[in-house]
């Protein structure tokens, strides 16, 4: 719906990137306008997805949409008040647009009302590794490890776990969790994928949302 918007405006930048480092005086001033201009459209459609979002939860909090069946992993997932929070609706929107930071503080706001809710720290596990802070990852997903989940998220904490261990140089310490994660939920393919880029050394990890 949107490819067209996002591919001129990606052309649009790789001029400015191109031009911008030799550009001077009026076509340094033109460069300026086209990144404000920019900057201006991709701040409107965050609002106005942040916004989105937000009507998404309403709707979901006034039951006006219901699935007809879901499956026991999801009815436990729809179960936790949390994930009605407005605050989770922004912390998964900003998530989706990997403005990770912002995640973050939504996402905290939660866990300090709710210490127990393994998917909001789970979330912000994630975000935390993507911003390389594997310090702070590591004590969300042992904290989930230690709380009741599902089969699925262990396997899910287990397989992000097994990613640290890659990126510090630890391919059998990693294929093991890769294994692990497995065993919880026979299912999932991010580790199956994982544990072969490990044994090839190449190939980017894969995390998995839940």
């Amino acid at each position: 719906m949107f490819q067209h918007v996002f591919a001129e405006m990606n052309d649009m930048l790789d001029e400015i990137i191109k031009r911008y480092p030799s550009a001077e005086g009026l076509n340094k001033q033109e460069l300026l306008q086209k990144w404000n201009l920019l900057k201006r459209m991709s701040d409107g459609m965050i609002d106005e997805w942040l916004m989105f979002e937000e009507k998404m939860s309403q709707v979901r909090e006034q039951e006006l949409v219901k699935p007809t069946s879901l499956e026991p992993e999801q009815e436990a997932v729809t179960a936790l008040p949390e994930i009605h929070l407005e605050c989770f609706s922004r912390g998964q929107g900003y998530f989706k647009l990997q403005m990770y930071p912002q995640a973050i503080t939504q996402f905290s706001q939660i866990v300090a009302d709710y210490p127990d809710s393994a998917l909001t720290r789970y979330y912000l596990a994630l975000a935390h590794l993507n911003l390389e802070q594997n310090t702070e990852a590591l004590a969300h997903l042992h904290r989930i490890l230690r709380l009741k989940g599902s089969p699925r998220l262990k396997g899910l904490v287990c397989n992000a776990l097994g990613c640290i261990e890659a990126k510090l140089a630890n391919p059998q310490g990693a294929c093991s969790l890769f294994a692990q994660a497995l065993q919880h939920d026979p299912t999932l393919t991010e580790p199956l994928y994982n544990m072969e880029a490990c044994r090839q050394n190449k190939g980017q990890l894969q995390f998995g949302i839940g």
